[in-house]
């Protein structure tokens, strides 16, 4: 028996089929083609921050402390911290600052290397605290001042000497800092005992 001809309903399923999945395919390349670019996001390390240079630690100062009377008795010199105070350093020392006469002294006040205390006792005369040492003038110091100058030895000294008279006088610490062998520390300890007029 010969096959019978499709029927009318199941060829319309067909292309029905056929339309869906044609339909089906034609929205995914549609999809395809219409979607956006991805989105590359590029994560980026924080900036390097900036890094404290170090500091140069100031060295240690000497300083004599003389407490007279009931407030010592102490003649001694002390080796303190850099920018130690005059009342820090009398109680270091040990001096008794409720039997000296407080009000003769600026107990308030920056020491420096070489510096002088003297805390009288309450009945003592009149004395000045601390006793700064005298400027030396750096550009009219001979080898013999310059010798006596903190860290400043013979052959250091002879260089300042030639170095003022070829380059002419020093005008600041930082005209002093171009002679060979005079570096950061140095400068420290120099820049309270030297004077340039």
């Amino acid at each position: 028996m010969p096959d019978s001809p499709p029927q009318p309903n199941r060829v319309s399923a067909i292309w029905v089929i056929g339309a869906l999945g044609l339909a089906f395919i034609l929205g995914l390349l549609y999809r395809e083609a219409t979607r956006p670019e991805p989105l590359i996001l590029e994560v980026l390390p924080p900036p390097p921050t900036a890094t404290a240079a170090p500091t140069m630690t100031p060295p240690p100062i000497l300083v004599h402390i003389v407490c007279a009377g009931d407030a010592g008795p102490i003649n001694d010199t002390f080796s303190l911290p850099a920018r130690t105070r005059v009342e820090d350093a009398l109680l270091t020392a040990g001096c008794a600052l409720e039997s000296g006469d407080t009000s003769r002294v600026n107990r308030a006040a920056l020491l420096r290397d070489g510096d002088q205390i003297y805390l009288p006792a309450a009945d003592a005369a009149p004395a000045p605290t601390p006793l700064r040492p005298e400027l030396l003038r750096i550009n009219q110091a001979n080898q013999e001042e310059l010798e006596q100058l903190p860290g400043i030895g013979p052959t250091l000294a002879a260089r300042i000497l030639e170095w003022r008279e070829t380059q002419g006088p020093f005008t600041d610490l930082a005209a002093l800092d171009a002679v060979p062998g005079i570096g950061p520390s140095m400068l420290e300890r120099l820049r309270d005992l030297i004077a340039f007029d």
